[in-house]
């Protein structure tokens, strides 16, 4: 396999990066935003970019004048501006908008980890003048593009373990990947929350964490969370909502329309790199001695769907379905009038049939299992 994978995103940002545009790229730290961008500006004429990098106080100088002024003057001959990790520059947002406003036919193209910090920032003086983009780890979709079927298969393990992150490429021991992977826990992933929000008590993030992997595919209860933590309900909610926004998890609510037995008002966690999810854990034992296998793959089944589902602009709502009586379904998506159900079994050894009280309620859905025979279709 090739030692650098050509990104997914790359087709939607060829289509979305216009003049008078700005593209926002936004994903957890490492998943390869810095490389990304750099391949992507090859492409141009060297004396046409303007790359700056929101961490180096030089670059920043040079936006902090905010006049149309200084903004012509730097960009100049100018085609495409590219500003890496964007949020630490103050006022990026209202900036970015004197430039698309003011400069012809500029095309802006920015990188974020902390979408909590871009947002506050991009959000209201952008309107109408941004598209964003996310970027995840690698997925399924972009290994295919270098692998044939035997070399997937053999991976799949490797990949429920250690997940998605570009650099563990590079690494060919299990343990520089564990090593690597809480490298990044400790020292990346955390630290958007910590400096951007000034929270002292990082223990309790990372036993919050701890918590939601532990129950990953399961309903999780938020005042049960603050008991086990020792902190408010109102508390686990800022720290779930801070996670959420610098990409470690994601929330799956419960669907309903039909049955009034049918829960809706807790909801699922999920990871969005399952490697990230054994490291909080400190797990990387073999599938064959894990009692954790049908939860890992149906994190994994999950986000790699929901990667496929950003990359090819596949637009709808994704749910679980249960009942009080203990009907349930692992995912469900709505596209339009559209509805399909899936459960995800690693061990199909019995016909799985979709819950009775589902498919009378529901008797236009679609139905299917997804199982390590039929799952490629199912996520690439």
């Amino acid at each position: 396999m090739k030692t650098e994978i050509e990104r997914a995103v790359i087709n939607v940002v060829n289509k979305k990066a216009q003049p008078n545009k700005v593209l926002l790229l936004v994903g957890a730290r490492r998943v390869g935003k810095t490389r990304f961008i750099k391949n992507y500006i090859h492409n141009f004429p060297e004396n046409k970019v303007l790359k700056l990098n929101g961490e180096d106080i030089d670059d920043v100088a040079l936006l902090s004048r905010r006049s149309v002024a200084n903004y012509k003057r730097l960009l100049k001959g100018i085609n495409l501006l590219a500003i890496d990790e964007a949020q630490h520059i103050p006022n990026i947002g209202l900036i970015l908008k004197l430039i698309v406003d003011e400069i012809e036919n500029i095309k802006v193209i920015v990188t974020g980890s902390s979408m909590f910090d871009l947002n506050n920032q991009l959000g209201e003086p952008l309107v109408g003048r941004k598209y964003t983009i996310y970027m995840y780890p690698l997925s399924q979709i972009e290994f295919s593009k270098e692998e044939n079927y035997k070399i997937t298969s053999e991976k799949l393990e490797e990949r429920l373990l250690f997940g998605g992150y570009p650099e563990l490429m590079h690494l060919n021991k299990w343990q520089d990947k564990q090593d690597y992977l809480q490298e990044i826990i400790n020292d990346y992933l955390l630290k958007d929350i910590l400096i951007f929000q000034n929270i002292k008590k990082a223990d309790k993030i990372y036993n919050l964490l701890r918590l939601l992997a532990f129950q990953v595919g399961n309903e999780v209860s938020l005042n049960e969370l603050g008991n086990q933590l020792q902190i408010s309900k109102n508390t686990v909610e800022s720290y779930l909502d801070l996670l959420t926004k610098v990409f470690v998890v994601f929330k799956v609510e419960g669907y309903s329309k039909n049955l009034r037995k049918e829960v809706t008002k807790s909801s699922k966690w999920y990871f969005y790199d399952v490697g990230i999810r054994n490291a909080i854990i400190k797990n990387f034992n073999i599938l064959q001695n894990r009692n954790d296998v049908g939860q890992l793959w149906e994190n994994y089944l999950i986000v790699e769907r929901m990667k496929k589902q950003e990359y090819q602009k596949i637009i709808g709502n994704n749910y679980f379905w249960r009942t009080y009586d203990q009907q349930e379904l692992d995912w469900l998506e709505e596209k339009a009038e559209e509805l399909s159900a899936f459960e995800f079994k690693w061990n199909a050894n019995k016909k799985v049939k979709i819950p009775t009280a589902f498919g009378k309620a529901y008797t236009d859905a679609n139905f299917e299992v997804i199982t390590k025979e039929n799952y490629l279709d199912f996520i690439t």
